[in-house]
């Protein structure tokens, strides 16, 4: 695996030790990207780590929350206004259309209690918010993705 700059590998062993250390062989890492996979009730959790300015990386933490769900204003209307109560993330759309929610943090001011956060309420938030969706709005569910790739 190859970094980009300093900052990232540092921050990158940083998040590789705190994530072992919270959730052990849940944990799963890409050989080939700076990502690490947490997988919990319907969704996958992907933790990059990515450069940042000349001398920092950030920690993105993101699962995606429905492919495929037909964009109707009501959803998205729908998702705004959820957006207005989160407190550890957001809602955002993906260039293909696809349905995530994310937590960005800055790497190098990272501590092991804000990554445990980070994952744990990313998690919680795409596995409360992807069936409902789902059932509404049509798409299909990460872990239902998954599955049909497999």
């Amino acid at each position: 695996m190859e970094f980009i700059t300093e900052a990232q590998e540092i921050t990158y062993m940083k998040v590789n030790k705190f994530l072992n250390q919270i959730f052990g062989e849940m944990i799963k890492k890409s050989t080939e990207k700076t990502v690490f996979l947490y997988q919990k009730g319907s969704t996958v959790t992907h933790i990059a780590i990515w450069p940042w300015r000349d001398n920092d990386a950030i920690v993105c933490v993101r699962s995606y929350v429905n492919f495929g769900a037909e964009l109707v204003p009501e959803l998205l209307h729908h998702l705004l206004t959820v957006n207005n109560d989160m407190r550890f993330g957001a809602f955002g759309i993906d260039e293909d259309g696809d349905i995530y929610f994310e937590r960005t943090i800055v790497g190098s001011t990272c501590n092991k209690k804000e990554i445990k956060t980070s994952v744990l309420a990313v998690s919680h938030t795409a596995d409360k918010y992807d069936e409902p969706i789902m059932k509404k709005w049509g798409g299909v569910r990460q872990i239902d993705r998954i599955k049909e790739i497999l």
